[in-house]
Formats: structure tokens, sequence, C-alpha cells
């Protein structure tokens, strides 16, 4: 997607606000216009305290400090795949999440797509499977994440992918067939054979000498095959009609159906038994009994039939392509079982190499996430030449690549969906959201919104300079207030004074508080790391400012950055008690894809003699590692430093009486206006 830029913007800092502000950064600005058609963003990560959240801007002026190859084959969640560079932004696909012991495949959904070129590698992997990445890309392993290229020692160390580590997944998906003419054939043998009624019918002497009746019928529930199979009798000059069909199922279910005597002869034609099948109408059969007899649940594929001949065809085409087939017991209606042995590896491969039509039947989600392929890692080489390379975000944070489960990115990373880069870019490339008021507006009226708490902002500040231009997050807290609906505001700007009036009046009417973030203590690492926010004095004054407005305070010290700013908790925390504030919390420093580079450099320009202690300080609380990607463990750090931090924190907390006045959870306040309040206005520039 081509970025649409704003040209002539206002300037942020020539406002009744500025004295709020601090002073505009050196790089020059450039504002472009997001035109999503959405402004709420849904969070199912354990790791974040809440569900929903606002952004109204992309990008941030406080500055604060992946890829695959297009035609790598992703799980969609219809069981089929598609290519990496023909995905779109809000296309269902398969990923993954923790479920008690496994990881298991669950749909999400593609939040957006982006590509650039990079120098192109590839892994091969034991079974054959093989995937072209850039360096930086990432996938889940018997060890956790790991990127494609790292070392073992000096700034470029990182969890990389070395000979033997296995990968988690299925391995690689089997390519699907061409819809040619025998494997048309074959599909409506199979179907109709399977499930379908065709016959010719003497009744002599009821009407005249001789009366003879001719039947084609296919009744199926499953609206897929029904149309597929009309479709590809109409490529053989069959025509039929659609109609309801009556039957003892509890599901409804519709028919097609001829009677003209040369339409029933092609039928049946078109689904005799060939005595040398080709692997087309092979494949094409297998699609069309299972649609018609088979079944895949908890992880089991069976096709079944009484008919003899059926049952053999199916054994014999199975074989054919190598699957691993058993015949159950019979039971007492001489009904036949053909499992398919294998697990989801081999059912998968099923689906893709087969292709049948009912989406219903290849439902996967749930599954576990075995290790049971041969995915050791064989080699990694580079291409020698720069590629076009994909990637996505998913709701999940990872998807399926030709098997494999494979990361996805996310603040700082989606300036990269649209070509920008996550260094300067940044900050100075801002994306704004017009029409975000209207927009949420038009969430709280409807139907299914239920007034849960919503925070502002969960990627980027809500109060950065434009907003004093823009008032798109005063707008959104206005629409907040006309619908009563609880909200928590995390900012470092000194802007969200202006706002502390509205903020005042809507904890009095809903669930309300803001966090102020302060990770520093001292104001020249501050203004090091942060260049761009506001000073650390302004920010506690701005914490006893809303306080006094009554409005609940708290101070979010995020991130901690172990060797720089953990023995500044126990000052942050007296300050912001003495600024009012009534909880705090905390978070472990997150350096996922391009934000570690980001990071490594300011510190190394700004505090070069601190590198190399933060460095080994983060690895202390990461296993080894400089991020942990993993659900439930990105934003609190593992071993005996980060020990240290917690129960400092818990003391400190403790000591000062923070998050003492928690309370259950109590039923939401929003509502509805009233009938006679008109729609909302804003005042928004454009």
């Amino acid at each position: 997607m081509v970025p649409k830029r704003i040209w002539n913007p206002p300037n942020p800092y020539l406002t009744e606000h500025r004295q709020f502000l601090e002073e505009p950064p050196l790089a020059k600005l450039e504002v472009y216009e997001d035109q999503s058609k959405s402004i709420l963003s849904k969070n199912d990560s354990p790791d974040i305290g809440f569900r929903w959240s606002v952004n109204p801007y992309r990008g941030c002026f406080h500055a604060c400090a992946y890829c695959l190859q297009g035609e790598t084959p992703i799980l969609m969640s219809d069981g089929r795949i598609r290519a990496l560079a023909d995905l779109k932004v809000g296309d269902e696909i398969y990923g993954t999440i923790q479920r008690g012991d496994y990881r298991r495949y669950v749909r999400t959904r593609v939040l957006a797509h982006w590509s650039t070129i990079k120098p192109a590698y590839r892994i091969l992997l034991e079974d054959g499977t093989e995937l072209v990445a850039s360096m930086d890309h990432q996938f889940l392993t018997n060890r956790g994440w790991k990127y494609v290229i790292g070392s073992e020692w000096g700034r470029a160390r990182r969890p990389h992918l070395t000979r033997n580590v296995k990968l988690m997944g299925v391995g690689r998906f089997a390519e699907s067939p061409p819809h040619n003419a025998e494997y048309r054939r074959g599909y409506l043998s199979g179907l109709i054979h399977g499930d379908g009624m065709l016959g010719t019918y003497r009744y002599d002497g009821r009407r005249r000498t001789t009366d003879i009746q001719h039947h084609f019928r296919l009744a199926l529930t499953d609206l897929e095959a029904l149309q597929r199979a009309r479709r590809y009798l109409a490529d053989f000059d069959v025509a039929t009609e659609e109609c309801a069909f009556n039957h003892a199922s509890r599901k409804p279910m519709r028919a097609i159906r001829t009677h003209a005597q040369t339409r029933v002869e092609r039928v049946r034609e078109l689904i005799a038994w060939p005595p040398a099948p080709s692997a087309a109408w092979s494949i094409g059969f297998l699609a069309g009994i299972f649609d018609a007899e088979g079944s895949y649940s908890q992880g089991i594929l069976r096709i079944s039939n009484t008919d003899s001949r059926i049952i053999d065809c199916t054994e014999s085409s199975l074989r054919r392509f190598a699957f691993d087939c058993t015949m159950d017991a019979k039971n007492g209606r001489s009904v036949q079982h053909i499992r398919l042995r294998g697990g989801l590896r081999e059912a998968l491969r099923f689906f893709h190499h087969t292709d049948p039509a009912i989406s219903r039947k290849r439902d996967i989600e749930g599954q576990a996430l075995k290790h049971n392929a041969r995915l050791k890692v064989v080699d990694v080489k580079p291409l020698g030449l720069d590629l076009p390379l994909f990637d996505i975000t998913t709701g999940t944070g990872d998807f399926i690549a030709n098997g494999i489960v494979s990361h996805n990115c996310y603040a700082r990373p989606t300036h990269e969906y649209f070509g920008f880069g996550a260094g300067t870019d940044f900050e100075r490339k801002i994306f704004v959201k017009p029409k975000a008021p209207q927009l949420l507006e038009k969430a709280f009226r409807h139907s299914s919104w239920r007034g849960e708490s919503i925070v502002f902002s969960g990627v980027t500040d809500c109060y950065q300079p434009l907003e004093a231009a823009w008032n798109l997050t005063r707008g959104c807290l206005e629409v907040c207030l006309a619908f009563r609906n609880p909200v928590h505001v995390i900012t470092k700007s000194a802007l969200i004074r202006r706002d502390a009036p509205l903020l005042a009046q809507l904890a009095k009417e809903a669930n309300t508080s803001v966090s102020l973030s302060i990770p520093f203590l001292d104001e020249p690492i501050a203004r090091a790391m942060e260049p761009g926010a506001p000073t650390v004095h302004r920010r506690f004054e701005t914490m006893r400012i809303l306080a006094d407005a009554g409005v609940p305070v708290g101070i979010g010290v995020a991130p901690i950055i172990p060797g720089l700013n953990d023995s500044d908790v126990p000052g942050l925390l007296k300050e912001a008690k003495r600024s009012g504030a009534s909880f705090a919390f905390k978070t472990l420093l997150r350096l996922p894809g391009s934000v570690k580079a980001v990071f490594f450099q300011r510190l190394q320009e700004s505090l070069p003699l601190r590198v190399a202690r933060v460095e080994h300080r983060i690895r202390e609380t990461r296993q080894g590692r400089l991020y942990d990607s993993r659900f439930g463990h990105r934003h609190h750090g593992e071993g005996q430093y980060w020990q240290f931090i917690d129960k400092q924190w818990q003391l400190w907390t403790s000591r000062l009486g923070f998050n003492q006045d928690e309370e259950p959870p109590k039923p939401s306040t929003f509502q509805h206006p009233s009938q006679s309040t008109p729609q909302l206005e804003f005042e928004y520039y454009l």
C-alpha cells in the first residue's frame, strides 16, 4: 500500500498548548494519512493487561528506542494454502497459541501485509522442506524462536538456526492439483458413487407399453461440494437444476438433478470406472469420495462405505501416492473404514494433494503442534542476491509458512509495512487517523460492543505533539465520555494537561485512570534514550496536576532496562508517590526485530560505556537471549537478576502503598447516549 502524504500539515508547536511541549526534533516531519476503516485494536496476548486499545497515531516524536519469499505457501483457515505474496489484510489464516502443555493451531487474521527487498537465505530441512527468508526472520524451534542468521559472540549474538536444530510444524506442504478434465472426472466419480443416485427404471404397462424413467440426483448438506459438482458437470455439457431436498437429516439439504436421458447417460459415462486410472483421476477420486463419505475428527481421517469396489479404489489410490492407510474392522452393517495414519502431517498432505471442496472437513482448530516430522536444519545458505521478500502481522503473532511456525513483527516494525525504516522514520514520518473519533463512535454504537475498558494507546503515544493540532485523542475521549466507556491512558507527554478537566469528568462517569511513563530518574540518561519526550521533572509535574484535578494516576516504569535504570526504581516510586500516584506497573525491555539495532545504536552513540553492561544484564534476564517472544514471557524476565529486580519492586510498592486500592471488577458503566442526543461532532485537521 502506498502511504497517502498529507501536504501542508499544521505546525504542532505553534498552538495554544506550546508551553507544554519540548523543543521540536531536528528530523524533518512528514505526515501521512492512515486510511484504516476501524479504530479499535483487539489484543489476545497474555503479556498485556488489556484487550482493547485505540491508536490515533502511528509513529512517535518521542523517539523511544522479518521476511519470506512471496511464493511461500501459507496455511489458510479453510485448510488450503495460498502464496504469502497473495495474502491480503483481513484474510483468515492459521497461527498458534499456547494452551496447556502444547501450542495449538487457531484461526487468526492478517492485520498487515508488506514487502521489502533484502538479501535472501535458503533454509533446507531434513524432510526436503525449503524456505527462503531474510536473515532477520524467526522460526519456532524445539529450543524456542530463532533467527535465520546470528552469531555466538559480539553484537550480532542472538539465537539462530544451526545444523540439527529442529523446527516446529508438519513440514513442507504438498502442491494443490490442477483441476483438469481427468481430475474433474475422478472427482465426479468419487462424489456420485459415494453419495449420488443414478439409474434408469422401467414401469411396464403403467401408462403405455413401455415406460422408462431416467434419474440422476446428488443431495448434500455441504453446498461447496454440490456447487463444484454442478460446475464440473456443466463443463462436460451436463446441465442440472438445483432444488431443495427433503430428508430425515436435521440439516437442510440441497440437490442437483436431471431426468433427461442423454444427460443421465452422459453422467454414467463420466463416472465409469476406468480400466487404468490416471494419476489426476485418482487424485480427483480421493477428493470426491472424501467429500461424499469422508470425515476428519479428533485428528483422525476416515473414509467409509459399504461398497467394496469403492473401498478398494480408495485404498489403491491412497497407496498410489504413498499414503499410509489401514482398514478398520467391519461393524455389523458391513461398513468398511479406511483410516489414514501419520497424524496431522499426513492429513494436511491429503487435503493439499487432493483438494476436496468441503472446508468444514478440513478444520484443524485446536489441534496440538506435535513435533513428529523430520525437520532438522540441514543447511542455511545465502543465495547471493537481494529478493523481494514479504511478511505479515497476525493476531497470534505467528503464521504457518510451508508447514513451519513462523514469527511476525510488531510499534517500530509497523513502519516497515509501508516501506519506511524502523529507525529515524519512526519519529519523523507520522501517520494520523483523521476520523478516529467518528470510527470510535461507530464502534461503540455497534450492538456487539459491551463497554470494555479501552487503552490509549497500545502502540504509540496518543499525546505526541501532533495531538495539539489534530485533537484526535481528545475527540476520542469525548466519545468515551458520551458513552461512559471506561478508559486508561498511557503517555509520556505533558500535553495531557490540556485534557485534565475532561479526564476528571470522565473519571466521575466511568472507570478512568492515567499512567505516566517515567522509566528514568536521571535526566541526562532520559534525554539520551528518549530525546523527544518531556523532561522527567515535567512528567512528575504533570502527574501532580492530573491527581489534583481528580484523575486517578500512576507510574509506568516501562521499560526497565537491566544495567541502566533498574537502580532508579526506588527513587521513581518515591517521587511518584509524592506526585499523587496510587498505582504502579513495570515491564522489561523488549527488543523484537529491528528494534534491537535501533536501541543499541542509540546506546552506543549516547552512553558507549554502558553498552557492554546493559547487554550482559539483559541476557541475564532472558536466559542468554536479548528477546523472548513467547506469549506470557515478553514483559518480564527470568533468572537471579530479574528476581532481584522483582523483589525490589515488590518491596517498594508495598512500602509506599501502591496498588492497594484494587477492587473486584465492577459492571461496566457503558451506556448509549439518549435518543435525543445528536450525532457527536468533532474538530480535527484535514
